[in-house]
């Protein structure tokens, strides 16, 4: 192959590319149009239902099946997924009456998916049809239908589920925002099903976990002098001290970065009392509060230290590093 013929390979297979790309989300768009009386239907039985949902199918509409099943059960709708041809050697025990059956099949033809439906019947479920055509033997026989046609898949010979696979996953993902809509679903539903992950730990982590990780307190008497201070901020390893009244009170805060800026100009302050050169009144936090909000006041702020306080009494020191260590981000 000369360089020319590869470049020009290229080519054609980016504009492949770019019209695949519209092709997809064409077919998406077509559904935002025709979303009709059916999809809150769908809603309805879904909601009204004493049991599970539980999607099926087989091949790469199985795959956005067992995808489905998965953003269902993280958006506040309980679901799971049983695979067509598994279901018909057992894997039906775990389907029971009541149960919606959400049946994933672009033809509507798909053998397997047939197969169980005199079964599914006689067990005495809700079935709902995600296909691509509405004539189908699965629309038929389905209690309710969601069409989600394509004009035409976006793979260049029309064969390989492309469209038609990108379109069933849109409209079940629709489906499934709807329904987390309607049951007040939040973010802090949200983490706690998802508590491994990111926001999880944005919703779930307190900043009374996170001072553990250094168990830091340093404070010192709001008549104690710069270098008192200064030795306290070295023993804790931290940057900063808390500086109380004689009750234990927050009363201010002093920096080893407010010590440097006083050193340009002059070393005679550092016997002299810290109340001089404290912050007053510095901002705070409790430590029943998220740590996601300790760290949005420190970037806002740009501190790196932030004080603890329990009844007005600092307890700990909150260090921007340790929000860090525990992915507070």
């Amino acid at each position: 192959m000369t360089v020319s013929n590869r470049e020009e390979k290229f080519k054609t297979g980016l504009a492949e590319a770019k019209n695949a790309l519209q092709i997809e989300a064409d077919a998406v768009l077509k559904l935002k149009k025709e979303l009709d009386g059916s999809f809150r239907k769908a809603m309805e039985l879904i909601i009204d239902s004493q049991g599970r949902v539980v999607f099926s199918g087989v091949g790469k509409t199985g795959l956005v099946a067992k995808k489905l099943a998965a953003t269902f059960s993280s958006t506040g709708t309980s679901a799971f997924f049983v695979h067509a041809g598994e279901a018909l050697h057992g894997d039906l025990g775990m389907i029971r009456a009541g149960d919606v059956v959400i049946a994933v099949s672009n033809s509507g033809e798909t053998e397997e998916v047939l197969s169980l439906l005199p079964s599914l019947r006689r067990i005495g479920v809700t079935l709902i049809a995600l296909t691509g055509d509405s004539s189908s033997t699965l629309a038929e026989h389905a209690d309710l239908v969601l069409l989600a046609d394509v004009i035409t898949e976006a793979c260049p010979h029309n064969l390989a589920p492309t469209a038609s696979t990108t379109a069933a996953l849109a409209l079940g993902d629709a489906l499934a925002i709807a329904l987390s809509s309607y049951y007040g679903f939040t973010p802090e539903d949200f983490a706690l099903y998802h508590p491994g992950g990111s926001l999880g730990r944005k919703l779930l982590t307190k900043v009374k976990d996170v001072i553990k990780i250094r168990e830091q307190n340093p404070v010192v008497k709001i008549e104690t002098t710069v270098r008192e201070a200064l030795f306290r901020m070295t023993e804790s390893r931290m940057g900063s001290t808390s500086i109380v009244d004689q009750d234990g009170k927050l009363r201010g805060i002093i920096t080893d970065g407010d010590i440097r800026r006083l050193l340009e100009k002059s070393a005679d302050f550092i016997d002299r009392p810290v109340k001089d050169y404290m912050t007053v009144d510095p901002i705070s936090i409790s430590p029943d509060k998220l740590a996601a909000e300790a760290l949005q006041i420190m970037e806002s702020k740009e501190i790196n230290d932030l004080p603890v306080v329990e009844a007005g009494k600092p307890v700990a020191m909150l260090n921007f590093q340790d929000l860090l260590r525990a992915k507070v981000f």
